[in-house]
Parts: C-alpha cells; structure tokens; sequence
C-alpha cells in the first residue's frame, strides 16, 4: 500500500506541476508551438537520441566487462532499451536499471553486476557535470558570448565546488573508515577505477561519455529548434545540462513537470519565452519516451537474452 500511495503521489505531482505551468507559461502558446513543430528537427532529435542510447549500451557493455560481466553488443542495447522504457514509464527513473542488473546477475551476482550498472549510469553524470562545468567556465573565459545571469553564476558556482568537494573526500576518507563500511566503501572505488579507468578502457571510457553527453544536449537543442528557438552551442552546452539535472529529483515520473519549469524558467535566459521553454522541454520528453518503445517490443517478444557465460 505505501509502494501505490508513493507511485501515485509522483504522478500526482507530475501532473500538478504541469498544470501549474499550464498556467504561469501560457500552456496554449505551447500548444501551439508543439503542434507547429518542424518535423525535421524533431526527426534529428530522435536520432541523436538513439545514438545517445546506443553508446550508453556499449558504455555499460565495456564496464560489465572489467568487473567480469560478458555481454555482447545486441544483448547490450536489447536491455538497455528494455531498461529505458521501463524507467520512462514508471516513477523513480531507475526500476529499469534495477531490472537490468537484476537480469544480469548469473555470471558474478547481485551485487557485481548492480556495480556495472550503478557505474555506467554514474560516469554518465559525470560526464555531464564535467562538461558543464567546462562550458560555464569557458563563458567566463570568454567575455562576449553567452553569459548566464548574476543571480545564477555564483549558485552554480558553489554547486559545482561543492560537488567536486564531496566527491574528493569520499574517495579519499571513505576507504579509511573503520570496519566494515571502509571495506566496501575501498572495494566500491577499487572497482569503479577498474572498470572505468583502468588503462585498457579509460580512452574509450572518455570517447563514449562525451558522445552520450553531447548527443543528449543535442536532443534537447533539436527539439528546442522545432518549436522555434535556435540555442547557440554555448547556450546550449550551459543551459541543457541544468535543465537535465532536475530529472535526477526523484519526486516525479521521469522529470515530468520538474523539467518544464526549469526549462521555462532557464531557456528565456537564451532569448526564448517561457512557452517556448515549456513547450521544447515537453517536445524533449515525447521524442525520449518515442525513442524508448521498441524496449516494449523487446519485453513482448520476450528476446532478452542471459549474458553468455565467459
């Protein structure tokens, strides 16, 4: 019963959010936008999005396999686009990849093939914070360009030291704990260092992290060119990556309504309106949801596949 009251109350506050911009972004000049969407740049969004899907397959493929894991490329992406749709349809954004580990298990357990999931989704947002991070400093570098907002530099400024803070000192002080929690905590990085930066992989570990990341912000670029707002690779590179990270707020299905206001609140810093924002940002999570169904295909005809043995 609490699992359904959690579920439902996510849904309900998707639902509210959007009805709330519906209000404060003028939801029928959104409407409109979408209905006037260029097909071609939607088309182009879908494609950067499957790529995007694609290489984040292969990226959990080459991680599993530093931790032991075998999977080929088809069963990569079979369950990756299982896992996807799974996780856009149901609250939480992440019951996908838990069924994914939990499907992966039979060669090393549980909590070996939880590790390569949990870390192919990890380096992911890394990448996007690194990236981001690049692209605010490089509009800082560059005076003249794009510049975001007095009010939002410094907030961005100290998440970002925050962040790298955080990070810095678990890997550092986690392994040093007493017990049993320093153990697993030098056992999580031991293993996060070998299955994504040791020699072997770490070049290629770069190569697929900035593709996903890249193709990502294209999507959501391309679907902002449908509804008439053309986002300068700067702009893009800055504001794309703060309209996704609300996604990770786990208080709605798959960002819905947390991903709109911010997109309608951020996207006019670029020159667009709010119904502008509102709409690219709905244009955005259709084309992601479309780009997903053919995991559906993947569960009805029931091709998921065991990893083969080593």
């Amino acid at each position: 019963m609490g699992r359904i009251l959690s579920v439902g109350l996510q849904f309900a506050v998707a639902i509210g959010l959007l009805v709330l911009l519906w209000q404060v972004a003028d939801g029928q000049s959104a409407v409109n936008h979408l209905v006037n969407a260029e097909l071609a740049w939607l088309l182009a969004s879908l494609v950067a999005v499957t790529g995007q899907l694609v290489l984040s397959a292969l990226r959990w493929q080459l991680t599993a396999a530093q931790l032991g894991l075998v999977l080929t490329k088809q069963q990569a992406v079979r369950e990756y686009y299982l896992s996807q749709v799974v996780n856009q349809l149901l609250p939480g954004g992440v019951l996908g990849d838990v069924g994914r580990a939990v499907r992966a298990r039979a060669q090393a357990g549980l909590v070996i093939s939880g590790q390569a999931v949990l870390f192919e989704r990890l380096v992911g947002q890394v990448a996007l914070v690194l990236l981001f991070g690049a692209a605010v400093f490089g509009t800082w570098a560059v005076p003249g360009g794009f510049d975001l907002p007095a009010s939002l530099q410094f907030s961005v400024f100290v998440t970002l030291v925050a962040a790298f803070l955080i990070a810095t000192g678990v890997a550092i002080a986690g392994p040093n704990l007493p017990g049993k929690t320093g153990i697993a905590l030098a056992n999580f990085i031991a293993n996060f260092r070998r299955a994504v930066w040791a020699r072997e992989v770490r070049h290629r570990q770069v190569l697929l992290s900035i593709g996903t990341v890249v193709l990502n912000i294209a999507t959501f670029a391309c679907c902002a060119a449908a509804v008439g707002v053309m986002l300068a690779p700067a702009a893009a590179m800055v504001l794309v990556p703060l309209i996704l990270f609300t996604m990770l707020i786990p208080i709605t299905v798959s960002g819905w309504g947390l991903r709109e206001g911010a997109a309608a609140m951020l996207l006019p810093v670029a020159g667009a309106t709010a119904a502008e924002g509102f709409a690219a940002s709905v244009a955005f999570g259709l084309v992601v949801l479309l780009s997903a169904l053919p995991g559906v295909l993947v569960a009805a005809l029931s091709t998921v596949t065991k990893p083969v043995r080593p």
